[in-house]
């Protein structure tokens, strides 16, 4: 098998060498490519890029900012791996940990893995953050009946074909509503296994907001009023 690793990067000209060198520095048990796109930054990031030397590594711009989601779909458009895992450039995710989303794939036990965050004084910067995060999961379970733990967790493993077939359309942080969305109408449940954390703080660059929050909310309900794809059994 092997795995693509998509990382999306919008100035981070301060984190990215450091991300880079994180995530090739892990002992994966598979193959793995490393799709970075750099979504129009303004910052050192670009010249930073340019000088990886690795022959995992592919880069690719974007003239201007389009957002999170639009910037996984080109790193999608371009992966050459069967499995793909969505990889943050901020550093509040351990690479390390992606050999544990790797497990219960390739022991077969299931197909699509959540990175699960546990939240605690040390990894969130603030109480409204975690609280909002807790309510988006909380609207997925209600509106799906299922009960997974982390909606808006980063670390999504899955095949890559399953993930073009979502269709996913959002181009900035709604992608992780519409993702979670797309997948429990599917009735296909994450399987979820638990990972470490560290949320930055608005003075380190953090870029989610509250209005990020009811935008996912939205999308869910609007998934939830599609009518469920056909042949669709739940896993």
């Amino acid at each position: 098998m092997k795995l693509s690793i998509l990382m999306p990067v919008y100035n981070e000209e301060e984190r990215i060498a450091d991300a880079l060198k994180q995530a090739l520095a892990v002992d994966y048990p598979c193959e793995i490519e490393l799709v970075v796109v750099d979504d129009g930054s303004r910052d050192g990031t670009g010249e930073i890029l340019d000088r990886a030397d690795d022959a995992r590594v592919r880069v690719i711009t974007h003239p201007r900012n389009s957002g999170k989601g639009a910037a996984i779909r080109t790193a999608v458009d371009n992966a050459e791996g069967e499995y793909m895992v969505i990889l943050d450039a901020d550093l509040e995710y351990d690479p390390q940990d992606i050999a544990k989303l790797l497990a219960p794939v390739l022991d077969g036990r299931a197909k699509v893995v959540y990175g699960n965050r546990t939240f605690g004084s040390h990894s969130a910067y603030s109480f409204w953050y975690v609280m909002g995060n807790k309510g988006v999961t909380m609207v997925a379970n209600v509106l799906f009946n299922s009960y997974i733990g982390d909606l808006e967790t980063c670390f999504k493993l899955m095949p890559i074909e399953l993930y073009r077939s979502l269709e996913i359309h959002s181009r900035g942080f709604g992608m992780e509503a519409e993702v979670t969305g797309k997948l429990l109408r599917r009735r296909i449940r994450p399987y979820e296994v638990p990972i470490s954390y560290r949320a930055r703080g608005r003075e380190e660059g953090k870029k989610i907001t509250w209005k990020d929050g009811v935008e996912a909310v939205w999308i869910l309900g609007r998934e939830r009023a599609r009518r469920r794809p056909p042949g669709t059994t739940p896993r």
